[in-house]
């Protein structure tokens, strides 16, 4: 019986792990009626980019070039996590956010102000979850799912035949 190697096996979950967060996010706005707040957006940017590169990865037949993508497809996964660390740590208020999203009212501002802001402010604050499992927001999910992945991915890159041995030297 034929085993699968390492790098088949980092390409599959390259691709499969992003397709599957993506179909997540795609899933609770669209199904679920979430709206995404720009710090969602930005996860999913890396996301798409991964797909892409994942996919590239399973058609190149050089081992080399492929497990060169598998690597870039796995920092993209692992950037999109890294959003979603900071993206979670703007929702539970370990620290502020960067965008106009995360913005509240401030002390001193005039009713005018408060209004033209609500006007012209997004719809969807970056720093209130909108859903939660087990007290982990989207972003954390993201987070969990893809700096794991990540880890998984680098491991199996380790291996150098399919046999279950890890390379040495």
């Amino acid at each position: 019986m034929r085993r699968t190697d390492g790098l088949t096996l980092a390409r599959w979950l390259a691709l499969l792990v992003p397709l599957a967060l993506m179909a997540g996010a795609l899933g609770s706005q669209y199904i679920g009626h979430l709206v995404p707040c720009e710090m969602c957006w930005w996860q999913r940017y890396p996301h798409l980019a991964a797909i892409g590169v994942a996919a590239l990865a399973i058609a190149v037949p050089n081992r080399m070039a492929s497990t060169a993508l598998v690597v870039v497809a796995a920092l993209l996964i692992a950037t999109s996590g890294g959003i979603g660390i900071f993206h979670a740590g703007v929702e539970y208020h370990w620290w502020p956010g960067i965008t106009p999203c995360t913005a509240g009212i401030k002390p001193g501002q005039s009713g005018l102000d408060i209004i033209d802001m609500i006007q012209h402010g997004p719809m969807v604050r970056c720093d209130l979850a909108q859903w939660t499992l087990f007290n982990i927001s989207l972003a954390g999910w993201n987070a969990i799912v893809s700096l794991s992945a990540t880890l998984v991915i680098f491991g199996l890159l380790l291996f150098k035949r399919g046999d279950g041995n890890w390379a040495r030297g």
